[in-house]
């Protein structure tokens, strides 16, 4: 399989790029495609749909094919892969039913492909990306491969978009089924954030609302804790910083701990809300502020799913959580060059609201301040 990542930044660079690509008889039949949304989403769409080219979209936070990270672009990867070896599937979940919508996918997935992997994109910032992931394992089993992120919509944290050929939404699933028979696809979903202090026990919680940490209001606890000062709903900046830098690290019995950053804050009793449950009961830590190791430990994880899983790929598809690059800024491109050069493959990828993959040792789950990494080559 053959593939190729373009960008741009106006209609006219993407369409150029596209063309230059397409010069020596590349014929594309899937783009993943990672466009801001103040770029012209269905002028991108129609000159791919015109091409015959299968569209997996999302809009995102920034964007990036190569270690230079860029903001109102368009990063899109193409890749010649079979027809009969892949399949694109849209939803969308007004109902909020997302686990039966995605066994709903996931059935009709199985009776095109046997052994079926799933690349998966999320609008609106409260969905429950787990719920999908559940509802795949339902159908498919425990051990499937299924990553993505949740879209974004250049920091404002308003509206988000999902997007495929001539269809797209902003409470919606974009679903790259492909037949892992013929395509190998493997993925490694890393943070690298420290934890510090003690385990702290989460008193109150209902899915992904966290009331009280140890007693204590959950906004409270982490104001604390990170010598925040001036929170208020006016001050946006320091929300942000919060959310960054001093997440909570909800702890598991099997893998690594996952990512739980507080989002969205009930001023009225100081709680927050996460993108991923929190049960009640359960043990949280809190993280420093990132340095040189966070990067270095996603490259690391990275090196090693190439020397144990997948020695080669033709093309690399990255969901990195948009806080990433808030936290390390400048730095985030030595991340990325890192992981670009361990294959040095086409690659695409998006700064995401969320992330949804496998951390190291432990089961699927929707993760934030993540890298996840897809490698992906056709079998010979």
């Amino acid at each position: 399989m053959k593939a190729k990542s373009i960008k741009g930044k106006t209609t006219a660079a993407v369409k150029s790029a596209f063309l230059e690509s397409i010069a020596d008889g590349f014929r594309p039949t899937l783009a993943i495609c990672f466009i801001s949304k103040s770029m012209d989403r269905k002028a991108i769409t129609d000159l791919l749909d015109a091409e015959q080219v299968a569209i997996f979209g999302c809009t995102t936070n920034g964007e990036f094919i190569n270690e230079e990270t860029e903001k109102g672009s368009a990063a899109i990867l193409l890749m010649d892969m079979n027809k009969d070896y892949f399949e694109i599937y849209f939803e969308e979940y007004p109902d909020k039913n997302y686990r039966k919508l995605a066994s709903g996918i996931a059935q009709k997935v199985i009776q095109r492909f046997a052994t079926p992997a799933f690349l998966l994109g999320l609008s609106d910032s409260s969905v429950d990306g787990e719920e999908i992931l559940h509802g795949l394992e339902d159908i498919v089993g425990t051990e499937v491969n299924a990553f993505g992120g949740g879209a974004g919509d250049d920091y404002a944290f308003t509206e988000s978009i999902v997007f495929t050929n001539e269809k797209e939404s902003s409470s919606g699933l974009v679903c790259l089924a492909i037949n892992e028979e013929k395509i190998i696809i493997k993925g490694i979903a890393t943070c690298g954030w420290k934890a510090v202090g003690t385990e702290k026990t989460v008193t109150k919680s209902e899915g992904n609302h966290v009331y009280t940490v140890d007693d204590i209001p959950a906004l409270d606890i982490t104001v604390k804790f990170g010598g925040l000062e001036n929170i208020t709903p006016e001050n946006k900046d320091v929300l942000v910083e919060m959310a960054a830098n001093f997440p909570l690290q909800l702890q598991r019995e099997k893998g690594d701990p996952v990512m739980r950053p507080g989002l969205v804050i009930d001023w009225t009793d100081h709680s927050f809300y996460t993108s991923g449950k929190v049960p009640q009961g359960s043990k949280v830590r809190f993280s420093l502020p990132p340095d040189f190791d966070v990067m270095e430990k996603v490259v690391k994880g990275v090196e090693n799913l190439k020397a144990t899983e997948m020695p080669e790929a033709d093309a690399l598809v990255v969901f990195s959580c948009a806080g990433r690059i808030l936290s390390l800024g400048p730095l985030m491109s030595q991340e990325l060059e890192g992981v670009k050069n361990v294959w040095n493959v086409p690659m695409a990828g998006m700064f995401s609201n969320a992330e949804l993959g496998r951390a190291t040792g432990g089961n699927l789950e929707m993760h934030n301040l993540t890298t996840c990494c897809v490698a992906l080559k056709e079998k010979e």
